[in-house]
């Protein structure tokens, strides 16, 4: 019987492993990313990661700056499916009408629970205890497509955005497999999403400022797991009277009840690091990393500058 016939969309690295499966199994006529950007030091203008990997597997790519700019030499590509992951781009009717059988995307969160753009860090941002992928069919809405399937999985406290991804590019690559196996086989299934929906809006530089006076620990230590991908969380420093902000790699709650104010330093502690007050409860930082610098152990910065408890050194 012959290969299914697709076109892949993607851009970033998260998308590689899901051409590579889309190459196994189907005959890929076309792949689709977004446009060449200037990346590195340099700033050289580079293809992203999806059109490289096709490239080296010789297939056909365009990189539209604007996807309706390459509609005419999509449309003249005979398709029977469309795959999209993590593209980046709204699919417009036009373009949903193109395949035979419609364009599949696959999402990483239990739809309709966070449709948007960062589904992996809201839901640690949002405090989610329980995640997983779905594959749906593009609609004209954000991520309201009726459902292929769905697989689930936990999500552990120590988890964050990085090793959630580690967690959900798997599944989603055997929730595609599976959904691709079904259409061979004629079953196409299409379940409309049940439930109240979230969203999960894209991050921006200013949801990367955590301020220990206006965040509760638990709120602090789930959006600096969150930014683990994306912009860099930072907590305000100040020092010899000139506030900076202090990038964190990894955090974890305390259990220090205090009436201290919030911003304040209340412990200092070897191979653990800086324990400071929050708006509610109180939170260690274990790991940062100071502008120019590598990243250090909280408590060997700590000590570099001279840290002492009860320093109101994380308040603006």
């Amino acid at each position: 019987m012959a290969k299914l016939k697709t076109i892949f969309f993607g851009t970033p690295d998260l998308s590689v492993p899901y051409l590579d499966l889309l190459h196994q199994l189907t005959d890929v006529q076309l792949v689709v990313t977004q446009a060449d950007r200037p990346r590195g030091r340099g700033m050289v203008i580079t293809p992203c990661p999806v059109k490289q990997r096709a490239l080296e597997l010789n297939l056909p790519v365009l990189s539209p700056e604007k996807l309706k700019d390459g509609f005419d030499k999509i449309a003249a590509v005979p398709f029977d499916l469309g795959v999209a992951v993590a593209y980046g781009k709204i699919f417009r009717p036009n373009f949903l009408a193109l395949p035979k059988l419609g364009i599949l995307n696959v999402h990483f969160s239990l739809l309709p629970k966070l449709r948007g753009a960062a589904p992996v860090q809201q839901a640690l941002i949002q405090g989610y205890t329980h995640t997983g992928i779905s594959v749906f069919w593009i609609r004209p809405g954000m991520d309201d497509g009726p459902l292929f399937l769905q697989k689930e999985t936990d999500i552990l406290p120590q988890d964050n955005a990085q090793t959630l991804f580690e967690k959900l590019i798997p599944l989603g690559l055997d929730g595609l497999k599976e959904c691709l196996e079904q259409i061979e086989k004629g079953h196409m299934v299409q379940t409309p999403q049940e439930g109240e929906p979230t969203v999960a809006p894209m991050l921006e530089k200013e949801d990367a400022l955590l301020r220990p006076e206006l965040l509760t620990a638990a709120e602090l230590n789930n959006r600096a797991r969150g930014l683990a991908c994306g912009p860099k969380p930072k907590v305000p420093f100040t020092h010899n009277g000139k506030t900076e902000w202090l990038q964190v790699v990894r955090t974890e709650l305390g259990n220090n009840p205090s009436n201290e104010p919030a911003g304040t330093v209340l412990f200092i502690e070897r191979n653990r690091g800086i324990l400071v007050k929050c708006k509610e409860g109180s939170i260690w930082l274990n790991e940062v990393h100071p502008a120019g610098k590598k990243p250090m152990a909280a408590d060997a910065f700590a000590n570099g500058r001279g840290l002492k408890a009860h320093d109101g050194a994380f308040r603006e």
